[in-house]
């Protein structure tokens, strides 16, 4: 290693820190005084490429010139090596977006940053990435969407920090303004937030962080939101923002960019119960240790570590043995589960990775880690992390599930309500091909079905739920109200799937929209499309049944309500706004897609084709002669999503609709399946699903939602 080199890693640590205290005591205001470093600017983009970057690169050029730093801008990722990035106290990822790095490329990165290097995050940098977990947490949060390029009002929480301190309580700008998948704040120093009373198009909430700063390993962390127009660039606020977030990542300046209390990580070996485990020394572990030692049955309980309102764990683990599984618990080692994460072998013990998974079960004791797997050593943990529930800016409003209020029990509604459907004899038996993990539950019991069933539909990333709706009076009209109200505990939204009741027509239907935005439409989780005037939506079910669709015109030529026929025909929508498909069936071909959604972006119309994980229908229709989609372990799932993403497909969606969450009857449900149901009834399960077995497949399908709805959010930006 070279001198230079040497001096570079110093200034990573805490000497830098030190010596940059001692360095503004010294030096007169307005004089430089950082010591000279290097900065790495990456701009590669495997998506939508800003025109802004070459601005960008232009700015951080101009202000290392003026405050001695060099900046080396590159768009090739073999940079990303130990020795390529050794030469700097910083890297810059400016307006990347997309996988943009290999799996060397990243084990690179990670260990640069963990081992004391700087990261900073400009804009789409947080539209890159999105199958590594550990830039995820780098990062800070993933983009979920945009509305156009608008002024906003920007409130600054932190006026201390070497980035903000330039600034006033408030800061009105143009820019174009991201919503996250997920509110970063339990993991992150929030800096700046969005007031979204100021604009249209926020999705976050109160509370929508806009830029932060966090710890990460060794090294440091900066994200902003800002910098996706040109203009931003020769904006002076805007370039002190940023030149106080590189002199931070890069160790020049100290700054308090610690996490919330109790949200921060935890290091692994610091158990305070446990049996098999031990502290295992590792140099390239945080702290230098590891949890180790850990074979199948093993366990680690936390007793400070509360388990209360979590809902993700995240872990940096590494293994040269047998790999396995690491079961989040409550109160004991065999007590209430709250999920469960694989961990792969990564090949050497000195080797990390981080794994992450949602949490779905609800406790409030101290946490117990419980070890799984085959013979032998299975895996080290090094650190590992507990976070709240996402806020509803997590949550995608342009993946629409098919929802079915429709289900009674005797328990609740007097009797069974469609669970016998097929001649069938609940509770064992059921006219389903899949047996519920709630098991046959009622719609009407809010608390104990639809309230577990709001959070499954948060943890698949769909922002709205299509409520199947069976007109004025009838038995789901009367449960609206309790599911609009779970609904809005989990940040959900409320569309409307209109079936073919007896009797609709089209002048019926037309009311039927006015009674449901006049009786429903002030609740606040009643779905309205914000980048369609803010207009409510109907999915009409069976549109092709009627002839005249005219009555329409008074909801869809007044704005009144977005109105979706469910067809491909382009010539059976006159007087709607759109088109769906629902079909689970026809997915896996796409027939029409293309050319339905071609038509649609040529004439301002909506498109939101329909994507199933399978249709099986045996034991609820005996002797029907549809023909049924396997599952394949997922496969059938990917390949509808996969034709709807395709542009050459699927004709480049507006929305994209899921049949269904809950449609049992027809075997397409994503609501999780009992992975042990009562014997004897032939049912399927979703063991096996994306390579999870047993209780873990239960919920495999929202969590492939979440990602094919992540893939989706890739597509949308402008």
């Amino acid at each position: 290693m070279t001198m230079t080199t040497l001096m570079r890693r110093l200034r990573r640590g805490t000497t830098a820190l030190a010596l940059a205290v001692l360095g503004a005591l010294l030096t007169p205001a307005g004089t430089a005084h950082a010591a000279s470093f290097e900065v790495l600017v990456f701009s590669k983009t495997a998506g939508f490429r800003h025109d802004a970057i070459p601005a960008g690169i232009d700015t951080l050029r101009t202000l290392g010139g003026q405050n001695d730093f060099t900046v080396t801008a590159t768009e090739d990722a073999g940079a990303f090596t130990a020795a390529g990035l050794a030469g700097y106290e910083a890297v810059v990822f400016l307006n990347t977006t997309g996988d943009v790095l290999n799996t060397d490329q990243q084990s690179a990165l990670q260990s640069y940053v963990d081992s004391g290097g700087g990261y900073v995050g400009v804009h789409a940098a947080a539209d890159t990435e999105y199958d590594w977990p550990y830039y995820g947490q780098l990062v800070g949060a993933w983009f979920q969407s945009h509305p156009a390029i608008r002024q906003a009002t920007i409130r600054t929480e932190d006026r201390t920090h070497p980035a903000t301190a330039h600034l006033g309580a408030t800061w009105t700008r143009t820019d174009e303004w991201y919503n996250y998948r997920a509110n970063p704040r339990p993991d992150v120093h929030v800096l700046q937030t969005l007031d979204e009373s100021t604009y249209n198009g926020g999705s976050m909430g109160a509370d929508h962080p806009i830029t932060w700063c966090h710890g990460q390993g060794q090294g440091r962390s900066f994200y902003t939101g800002l910098g996706h127009t040109i203009e931003s660039y020769a904006d002076p606020a805007f370039r002190s923002l940023l030149l106080g977030g590189v002199r931070y990542a890069a160790g020049q300046v100290a700054a308090d960019c610690s996490a919330p209390d109790g949200s921060g990580q935890v290091e692994a070996e610091s158990y305070t119960s446990g049996s098999g485990v031990q502290a295992a020394a590792h140099t390239q572990a945080s702290g230098g240790q590891t949890l180790g030692y850990i074979e199948n049955g093993d366990w680690a309980g936390y007793a400070s570590v509360p388990t209360a309102g979590a809902r993700t764990f995240t872990a940096k683990v590494s293994s040269a043995g047998a790999g396995g599984t690491i079961e989040i618990r409550s109160g004991s080692a065999t007590g209430t589960l709250l999920g469960s994460v694989a961990v792969p072998v990564t090949g050497g013990w000195e080797t990390f990775t981080t794994v992450t998974t949602t949490l779905t079960g609800s406790a409030s004791g101290p946490l117990f880690l419980r070890f799984t797997g085959g013979g032998g050593a299975l895996f080290d943990i090094d650190t590992f992390s507990l976070a709240a529930e996402p806020t509803a800016g997590a949550l995608a409003d342009d993946v629409h599930l098919f929802y079915y209020p429709w289900y009674g029990s005797p328990a609740v509604n007097g009797g069974w309500r469609h669970w016998q459907q097929g001649g069938r004899t609940p509770p064992d038996d059921i006219g389903a091909d899949l047996y519920p993990a709630l098991g046959p539950y009622d719609s009407g019991d809010f608390d104990g079905a639809v309230a577990p069933q709001m959070e499954w539909v948060a943890r698949s990333g769909a922002g709205v739920i299509v409520y199947s709706w069976w007109g004025r009076g009838s038995y789901e009209d009367g449960l609206v109200r309790g599911v609009l109200d779970a609904a809005q505990e989990r940040g959900i939204e409320v569309a409307w799937h209109l079936e073919p009741y007896a009797g609709r027509t089209g002048a019926s239907t037309a009311a039927d929209i006015e009674y449901i935005n006049s009786t429903y439409g002030s609740h606040p989780a009643f779905y309205r499309s914000a980048e369609h005037g803010d207009r409510s939506a109907f999915y009409v079910f069976q549109s092709l049944d009627i002839t005249d669709w005219s009555a329409l015109d008074q909801v869809t030529d007044t704005d009144t309500g977005i109105v979706l026929a469910q067809t491909t025909d382009t010539t059976k929508i006159a007087h709607f706004s759109g088109m769906y498909t629902y079909d689970g069936i026809a997915g896996a071909t796409a027939p029409g897609w293309k050319q339905a959604g071609d038509h649609a972006r040529a004439n301002g119309l909506i498109w939101a084709p329909s994507v199933a994980p399978g249709y099986i229908d045996d034991r609820a229709v005996p002797g029907n002669s549809t023909p049924t989609v396997e599952r394949a372990n997922g496969a059938a799932y990917d390949r509808q999503w996969s034709n709807a993403l395709d542009p050459a497909i699927g004709g480049s969606p507006t929305w994209v609709s899921v049949t269904s969450f809950n449609e049992w009857h027809e075997g397409s449900s994503i609501e999780p399946a009992d992975s042990t149901p009562p014997a004897g009834h032939g049912y399927r399960t979703y063991d096996g699903a994306y390579g999870q077995t047993g209780e873990a497949a239960q919920t495999a399908y929202l969590d492939r939602t979440a990602y094919w709805v992540g893939r989706f959010q890739e597509t949308t930006r402008d």
